[in-house]
């Protein structure tokens, strides 16, 4: 199963911020079974970079990320995904370009906190703490 990490589901877990942490963790763990596979935009990579450096130095945010990028693939932004981002009109830019990423990475399922803010025909889109149920209430 493939999983689109939307930036709020990584950066709880890199600033263990509360009380999402748990659940955002325990998805990141799934990346470590053979079981999934995780992606994040690219475009998330640089924003992470630069919250975390903030926060923690940037020694340690480089091994943050580093360590982040064993469990993901990153899914790559150019100029045709920017302009069909654009013309979604959705409110937040951000928003579209992470589900424009999220689609043209075949994920299966966006994962954020934020689920109010997508929309998807294609990509069902879930909290951290609905896909655990799911997958719960699977086995």
């Amino acid at each position: 199963m493939k999983l689109f990490l939307d930036i709020t589901v990584v950066l709880d877990v890199l600033a263990k911020r509360e009380p999402w942490f748990e659940d955002s963790a325990t998805v990141l763990s799934l990346l470590d079974t053979d079981e999934f596979d995780g992606v994040v935009a690219a475009h998330s990579v640089a924003t992470l970079f630069y919250l975390t450096a903030k926060e923690l130095g940037r020694r340690r945010a480089t091994a943050r990320l580093l360590d982040l990028l064993k469990l993901v693939s990153v899914a790559p932004l150019d100029q045709e995904s920017i302009l069909k981002s654009l013309a979604l009109g959705w409110p937040d830019f951000e928003d579209a370009l992470q589900m424009l990423c999220a689609d043209s990475s075949g994920a299966d399922y966006l994962v954020t906190r934020n689920t109010q803010d997508f929309r998807s025909d294609s990509i069902p889109v879930v909290t951290p703490t609905e896909l655990l149920a799911m997958l719960q209430a699977d086995t």
